[in-house]
């Protein structure tokens, strides 16, 4: 954002508790102490109702399934707002119900009762708790992504088998085989009444997202599960059905938990099963609903990212009031987070108010909901259980080669139960791991007299014997090419390469280590210098030493490395380069720093820049007096080498822009002096008052070193253009100037935002942008430079156009990392 603009630097108020003096929503008060109040942004006030809406008919629903009373489904998605939404770590996160937990709840209940089920939540939330305060939430992560969609997968099925008995007139069974088993009769005995109920439900909840034209639009602002539950039940009411329907007793008779008796090794292994399911659903939850936050392109809405501790140190809070209060159990609820984010919320408000309209619905709404039938919801939670049987899951794991994992821990969750079903799951990932480590395959050949010995996947010690005999089939003293296709050696096989490495050398012999793609793989670490780190790419550091007397040139040293390790590499480029002749596709020109290393900074190779060094990047002035090596260049490199852009790179700590800070060179006689004296004008620009302050990244430099290196950086461009060839070339619009600022000591980049950007953020009023940073500190004792007043506006920028009085202040902007090779591979 230009400097022109006046912004706000406050983050938005997402969490009501950081809230504080001179913060928004905490007006301060007497003796700079805020009065706490709440406020609620429309956007949180919408997207609660959206999520209530939802939220409502699936916990019935799910209340339904699991064959608790349909008050707890309530109390739950009560709680889950209130309390967990208010203390947990996602602000955006929905929490309440989850069909994730529908079949370890069915199966408690079923085994234990609702009274000891829900004292079974309350235990569990005590030890999310526990977990929390030892902070193992990041661990959670560590399961695999195969086994996670497989569970809910073998859940989705069990959900859709036992809810279909329902929509079909009947009652389901206690497993899922049963419910298969109990299918065919079933189907011999259809209801009539609760199928047409059922199927208007299903058609509404797939039809309604796709209503088309401008009505379309309109009616899908009404959640699909909402209209399809309230379709289905203006049916039932209008035709008379007489089907089962939403029974909510007196809140007087709600049943509370119990004291848990029975086995105490099956109690614990229900309190483990619902605090793993219900933990490590809610985190990933909560880090699916940190991305679809961070993706939402939304001006000035900044949403803290999810610390997870405090995520699971919410859900167990929630499910210990859950649990207590006679409710089923809570976890973080994909479906309603994404909706919460999708309908604009940006803060943990609208969680909390969704809360609140759930318990306003449950006192007020009472004789509205017991109008709706038990088909309907049914047929809504069977929708919501074939959907957890993702193609989205499939498709990835089976990308990733885990289908296996995945089938099997689908297939363990429905036949055996969700606990069982997940250690099986996580066995045979195991089991998959190993085969994957162990399985290695090596070949040998040899192509025109270069002998090639490929390895395709992990070597370990397990594969050093063969390894060996193909390494053994070699001749001695002949060339070899050891291909390399794995992630992972371990030190028996490391040992076992060079041993034999060694060997083959001192035979005579060559050989030369590469990846699958065909780049060539640098010497072992313990051949570098130990100071140096492996991602330094240049061969001739010395880490800041010097060498001692007698010793090598460090020079020699440097170029003898070159013709070892990358001569061999780029010889058939730089020999096609002598053919054709250089074409490069810019000019750099940057300091002579010896700091900057231009090829490493721009990832550019031979051929790429033409590359112009000088003591602080200076571009004189055409017929200036003095060296015209940089504008012979120049002018070679516009109309001879006809380059597309010209680039001018300052840099941070200058020892040129420390020297006209320190004396400026009027009256001069030495060279360094003389020439510092076409940065003169840079100087000038940067303490004129009719000129804004350069910005880097949306802030003032950190001392006036900085700001005269980005000064000169705009100044130099100015005098580029005052260039006959550069100015015709730019009038074509066939080239291009860009600035350009490197941080030494932050290895980072920053590029300047091109005139047309500054101008389309100019302002009026907004003159040199300093009123935020004038009178402080480290400007004080600039002075005036010696013949300030009488700088010529015919050697300015206006040999560009002309001087602009009013400018926007120059900004660079922080160049981001490209993406991963991984993440490339991936798309």
């Amino acid at each position: 954002m230009s400097a022109c603009v006046p912004t706000r630097t406050e983050d938005h108020p997402s969490d009501p508790s950081a809230s504080g003096p001179g913060k928004p929503g905490t007006p301060s008060g007497p003796g700079g102490k805020g009065l706490r109040r709440f406020r609620v942004q429309a956007s949180d006030l919408s997207a609660s109702i959206s999520v209530f809406l939802i939220a409502l008919p699936l916990s019935l629903g799910i209340a339904l399934a699991t064959g608790a009373p349909l008050q707890a489904g309530l109390v739950a998605a009560a709680v889950g707002g209130l309390v967990a939404g208010r203390f947990g770590g996602a602000p955006l996160q929905v929490s309440g119900p989850a069909a994730g937990l529908t079949v370890v709840t069915a199966d408690l209940i079923q085994q234990y009762g609702w009274r000891v089920t829900c004292a079974i939540t309350v235990l569990a939330g005590f030890a999310q708790l526990g977990l929390a305060a030892v902070r193992v939430a990041r661990s959670a992560l560590a399961v695999s992504p195969a086994i996670v969609h497989g569970m809910l997968a073998g859940i989705g099925v069990t959900i859709a088998l036992a809810q279909l008995h329902i929509v079909l007139g009947g009652t389901p069974q206690s497993s899922a085989l049963a419910n298969v088993r109990a299918l065919p009769a079933q189907l011999a005995a259809l209801h009539p009444a609760a199928i047409s109920v059922s199927v208007l439900t299903v058609a509404l909840l797939l039809a309604w997202p796709r209503l088309p034209g401008r009505a379309g639009r309109v009616l899908r602002t009404v959640p699909a599960a909402l209209a399809a539950v309230a379709g289905s039940t203006a049916l039932a009411v209008v035709a008379g059905l007489r089907l089962p329907l939403v029974d909510l007793p007196s809140w007087s008779s709600h049943a509370l938990p119990a004291r848990p008796e029975g086995p105490v090794l099956g109690l614990i292994a229900a309190v483990l099963t619902i605090t793993l399911v219900a933990s490590v659903e809610s985190l990933l939850s909560a880090v699916a609903v940190d991305k679809l936050a961070s993706a939402r392109k939304v001006p000035d809405i900044r949403v803290p990212r999810a610390d997870l501790d405090r995520e699971l140190a919410g859900q167990g809070a929630a499910n210990v009031v859950s649990g207590a209060l006679g409710g089923l159990p809570i976890t973080g609820v994909a479906v309603r987070s994404s909706a919460n984010v999708a309908a604009g919320a940006v803060s943990r408000n609208s969680t909390m108010l969704h809360g609140l309209w759930i318990v306003l619905a449950a006192l007020l709404l009472v004789p509205i909901l017991d109008l709706i039938p038990l088909a309907a919801l049914a047929a809504l939670v069977m929708v919501v259980g074939v959907q957890m049987v993702n193609i989205t899951h499939l498709r990835s794991v089976k990308r990733n080669r885990e289908t296996l994992v995945y089938a099997v821990t689908m297939a363990s969750v429905v036949l055996t139960g969700v606990l069982e079903g997940v250690a099986i799951g996580v066995a045979v990932a195991v089991a998959v791991a190993l085969h994957r480590l162990t399985r290695t395959r090596i070949t040998q050949e040899d192509n025109d007299g270069i002998h090639r010995v490929r390895v395709r996947g992990q070597l370990t010690f397990l594969a050093v014997p063969r390894l060996s005999r193909a390494l053994g089939q070699v001749p001695p003293g002949s060339s070899c090419v050891v291909e390399l296709d794995g992630s992972f050696m371990d030190h028996a096989a490391y040992e076992a390469l060079q041993d034999w490495q060694n060997s083959h050398v001192a035979q005579g012999g060559t050989v030369e280590f590469t990846g699958r793609a065909g780049s060539r793989i640098s010497e072992p670490a313990s051949e570098t210098h130990g100071c140096c780190r492996p991602w330094i790419p240049w061969r001739n550091h010395h880490c800041g030493t010097r060498p001692g007397a007698g010793s090598a040139h460090p020079l020699a040293k440097g170029v003898s490395s070159f013709q070892r390790d990358t001569a061999p590499l780029v010889r058939d480029e730089l020999a096609r380069l002598e053919r054709e002749g250089q074409r490069p596709s810019q000019l750099f020109l940057t300091c002579a720093d010896s700091r900057v290393v231009t090829s490493m900074i721009t990832a550019s190779g031979p051929g790429d820049l033409f590359t112009v060094r000088n003591m602080g990047n200076l571009v004189p002035l055409p017929g200036a007096d003095g060296d015209e090596s940089v504008a012979a260049a120049i002018e070679y490199a516009v109309d001879v080498l006809r380059v597309d852009s010209i680039t001018v790179c300052g840099h941070s700590g200058c020892a040129a822009m420390q020297a006209l800070l320190s004396a400026p060179p009027v009256g001069a006689h030495t060279p360094l002096r003389r020439w510092l004296r076409h940065g003169q004008p840079s100087l000038e620009r940067m303490r004129s008052p009719h000129r804004p302050w350069a910005r880097i990244s949306g802030r003032l430099p950190a001392d006036a070193v900085e700001q005269l290196c980005l000064t000169n950086v705009v100044q130099q461009l100015d005098h580029l253009r005052c260039h006959e060839s550069v100015a015709r070339r730019l009038a074509d619009g066939t080239l291009r100037l860009q600035g350009m600022y490197f941080h030494v000591g932050e290895a980072q980049a920053y590029l300047l935002a091109n005139d047309d950007d500054r101008a389309d953020d100019r302002t009026d009023g907004s003159v040199d942008g300093r009123s935020d940073g004038r009178g402080g500190g480290w400007e004080e004792g600039w002075g005036s430079a010696p013949g300030h007043q009488h700088r010529s506006r015919g050697q300015g920028p206006s040999c560009g156009g002309g001087s602009r009085e009013h400018e926007c202040a120059a900004v660079f902007d922080r160049v981001a990392p490209a993406a991963s090779a991984l993440v490339k591979t991936r798309v």
